[in-house]
């Protein structure tokens, strides 16, 4: 009965209601979110519109950079990647509400372990190399994760603030290693020395899109099935979903969200060392550009859903190559840009939560 019950609660948790009176209220409910960025643009509009620049213009300089051509829509999937992966991992963690704000740590650390296998064995094959750097780079997210759940779950401390101090900690710690100990000796930079050609991830077909954008998609997929058709992830989105009551029906909250946050780390950590390996080829100290705080606002953009995760990580990173494309060739100031895309995100969010109430 308790747990019929609890099937009852998690169903109604996330899936929208039905309006009994109205036909079109669902689906005006649906739209609200698209609505919400149409008056963040207008707005954003407005703010060009005072820089001198024509509001139209501009933003199709913006749709251009993003989408304009085979070159633009490769950089806007590249982007797309770390934060689609990020966004799944606290996919999984948000729907068991535990709150992961140390992406961007789990991200630094998954990529240092996996930069250290690569710098460890550069002579391995790739068929066996590149995988052992996408395992390190889980393991290590995971672990670096696994540490704010622990003392979470041993000493109640918040979890928002563990995750969120890790980070801090995790960078700090990246940038010494990549200054002294795996510092390259013959380079003056803080980076260490360039990975071999096998540790480097291949790309697709002879261009510049690489493996990690497939294993993105297909982790689409499996975080998907996860949450919808496996006994775990029933027991995350119970958790979640209502904790009191999946304690009372025999499951185990404690263990279910150490497992939410590390899962979620694992990912980070994953996302981590693609990007160095295919960017930047070696270790550096900044190896990020903000991608685990992007993609807290992707995962909630996506309304926790790994389709709608998978597009609003397509929009936000087309949004950003965008807004650069709109410094460079109208010399709209970079805070206009950043305030678009505060606006767009901040609008969206609030057109869903007001739908949800709805």
């Amino acid at each position: 009965m308790v747990i019929e019950k609890l099937k009852e609660n998690t169903k109604k948790k996330h899936k929208e209601k039905p309006s009994s009176f109205l036909p079109l209220a669902g689906w005006a409910n649906r739209l609200k979110p698209f609505f919400g960025a149409i008056l963040a643009l207008a707005l954003g509009g407005i703010l060009i519109a005072l820089t001198g620049v024509n509001p139209l213009k501009a933003y199709q300089v913006m749709v251009f950079e993003a989408f304009g051509g085979t070159r633009q829509l490769t950089e806007t999937i590249l982007k797309a990647t770390p934060l689609l992966i990020i966004g799944l991992g606290l996919t999984v963690a948000f729907r068991s509400k535990v709150w992961n704000i140390g992406a961007e740590g789990q991200y630094y650390i998954g990529a240092l372990c996996g930069s250290i296998v690569a710098l460890t064995l550069p002579n391995l094959s790739p068929w066996l190399l590149i995988p052992l750097m996408l395992i390190a780079g889980g393991i290590g997210g995971m672990l670096w994760s696994g540490i704010a759940g622990l003392l979470h779950i041993k000493r109640g401390m918040n979890v928002i603030i563990c995750t969120l101090m890790l980070n801090y900690i995790a960078i700090l710690l990246v940038q010494y290693v990549a200054r002294s100990p795996l510092r390259d000796p013959n380079g003056f930079l803080p980076e260490s020395t360039q990975f071999s050609a096998a540790a480097q991830i291949p790309t697709l077909f002879g261009g510049r899109l690489h493996l990690g954008v497939v294993l993105a998609l297909v982790l689409v997929l499996v975080i998907y099935i996860l949450l919808w058709r496996t006994p775990l992830g029933f027991k995350l989105r119970a958790v979640g979903s209502r904790a009191s009551v999946a304690r009372t029906a025999g499951m185990n909250v404690t263990g279910s969200i150490l497992t939410a946050l590390m899962l979620s780390g694992a990912l980070a950590g994953i996302a981590g060392i693609i990007e160095v390996s295919y960017t930047y080829t070696r270790l550096k100290g900044n190896i990020s550009g903000g991608y685990g705080f992007s993609g807290i606002l992707v995962a909630l953009l996506g309304q926790l859903h790994p389709v709608g995760v998978l597009i609003a990580a397509v929009l936000f990173s087309a949004l950003t190559i965008g807004a650069e494309g709109l410094q460079v060739s109208l010399q709209v100031p970079a805070a206009v840009s950043q305030v678009i895309q505060a606006l767009v995100v901040l609008f969206v969010i609030v057109g869903d939560a007001i739908a949800r109430n709805k």
